[in-house]
């Protein structure tokens, strides 16, 4: 099963800290192994504030609605921690570009970091730094273990819902209440 353009949903049981009422969304997923991002993890630090720190020549003028600079920067994942993220919709390509889907793409060349703030910046947007991987097998066996849900990704859920309502906001797609999910794992 590839479980690429999917969210992974963290149950209740799961025993990883970083990942407690995670959802990630996976970038790529083969007999390699799988990497994807987590989209409702935010840190103590704003896009721009990120940006200020960053060496990184800004395009100017700056757009009048800088709002898109007050959103959290998000834990991606535990690897690579140093390395961001940009995910946007499909419609804008960047220097390193990946479509993930058609609605989606990821880019991590600091070209479009140059844009954000300004009428260039993708419509929408999130920033993550570090990402979460897996070796091949690994995820399977995180799956068999009942430590994640999984469903199609939705860009409404990672784009147009605060970033603290995501994990409820993909339980609700797939129709279970979280109040009704156990922390015990078992298997049949």
């Amino acid at each position: 099963m590839d479980l690429k353009n999917h969210f992974l949903i963290a149950m209740p049981s799961m025993a990883d800290s970083r990942f407690q009422h995670g959802v990630i969304y996976v970038c790529e997923h083969s007999h390699d192994g799988a990497m994807g991002l987590m989209i409702n993890h935010p840190i103590n630090l704003s896009v721009g504030k990120m940006l200020d720190q960053i060496d990184v020549e800004r395009q100017l003028p700056l757009s009048s609605t800088t709002e898109s600079l007050s959103q959290p920067v998000l834990f991606g994942g535990p690897v690579s921690e140093d390395r961001g993220f940009v995910l946007h919709p499909a419609t804008c390509e960047y220097g390193t570009s990946i479509p993930l889907s058609d609605q989606l793409s990821v880019t991590t060349s600091k070209d479009i970091l140059s844009i954000l703030g300004t009428e260039q910046q993708p419509e929408q947007f999130l920033v993550a730094l570090g990402y979460a991987g897996w070796e091949p097998g690994q995820l399977e066996q995180e799956l068999a273990d009942n430590s994640w849900l999984t469903l199609e990704a939705d860009p409404k859920v990672i784009f147009d819902t605060p970033v603290h309502q995501r994990w409820q906001k993909a339980l609700d797609q797939l129709g279970i209440d979280a109040a009704n999910l156990s922390s015990q794992v078992g298997h049949a």
